[in-house]
């Protein structure tokens, strides 16, 4: 499945990006962020050199948002399951439906859980698992944030609190701070830079007066990380095996969510350029638990 892209300068190897939709998922959560990897580029001015391809899984052959949306997915769940080693980064959106998914325990809860076993067994490869919105409260349920920070849409901050304290007593008795911000990041990777100053992804001072952000800089580790032995113990001995997990709040904080996607996985000239062309200002958001790989 893993797609190449040939330039000029040699080939340049696709992200593969996997989608779980379900019934009642939020239409901008998915679009969202779809737009706006859809438009990275490795090279900004070369349109041969996109960055990310896409797919959708959902439960059956159409799936319909909570707007009345259908989409046309590329994939089942059963067949996401079994190509799922392929897959570099796994986006779960949120919307109305996530109540109906924690209440059946249904898909993609199983898809979730067995995304983070695969980065547990296999280390050796770099993976991404990210929600939109309240997404992140089925990786709560999933338990796969006990010892792990984490945000949600605001609504929801207590109802992500109370499943992540169940989460907790059910496994190790490990908690999850449950952080009230645009997104947060865990197993980052990233170049501190020798002016922190400078850092794109270092806030100087928040704009509602607490603690000055932590975020850091995004780098190409994706590219270089898996060629590095000491990168794949380093990585081993993280939570979730490195697993770079990201939750992110609300719509518009998917967008950012998605632009620290890009600027981690393919460059920051990247990402920016894409807010540019979206006409969208770039809120970032915090960082932890990061190794500079």
């Amino acid at each position: 499945m893993s797609a190449i892209t040939e330039t000029p300068d040699g080939p340049i190897e696709v992200i593969q990006v996997l989608f779980a939709l379900h019934p009642g998922f939020g239409a901008q959560e998915l679009c969202g962020p779809l737009e706006i990897l859809s438009k990275a580029r490795h090279k900004i001015n070369d349109p041969s050199t996109r960055a990310f391809e896409i797919t959708l899984a959902a439960p059956s052959a159409g799936v319909t948002s909570s707007s009345g949306l259908t989409i046309k997915a590329d994939i089942d769940l059963a067949t996401a399951h079994e190509d799922l080693f392929e897959y570099d980064v796994l986006i779960i959106p949120g919307g109305d439906g996530v109540n109906k998914v924690l209440e059946t325990q249904s898909e993609p809860l199983s898809l979730i859980s067995d995304f983070a076993k695969l980065q547990i067994s296999d280390p050796s490869k770099e993976r991404t698992l990210m929600s939109i919105g309240t997404g992140s409260l089925l990786f709560a349920q999933s338990g796969i944030l006990q010892g792990l920070a984490a945000t949600t849409h605001p609504d929801y901050y207590t109802k992500m609190e109370i499943i992540c304290k169940e989460a907790a007593r059910k496994g190790d008795l490990e908690q999850t701070d449950v952080m009230e911000e645009n997104y947060v990041v865990n197993n980052a990777r990233f170049e501190l830079g020798e002016k922190l100053e400078e850092n794109p992804f270092v806030l100087s001072k928040r704009p509602d007066g607490r603690r000055k952000s932590i975020a850091r800089k995004g780098s190409n580790a994706w590219k270089e990380s898996v060629k590095r032995r000491e990168s794949n113990a380093r990585r081993a001995s993280l939570r979730l095996g490195g697993l770079r997990l990201i939750t992110s709040g609300g719509i518009t904080s998917g967008l950012d969510a998605s632009l620290y996607l890009v600027a981690a996985m393919v460059s920051h000239e990247s990402a920016q350029e894409v807010a540019r062309v979206m006409q969208y200002s770039w809120n970032k958001g915090v960082t932890v638990e990061g190794i500079d790989v």
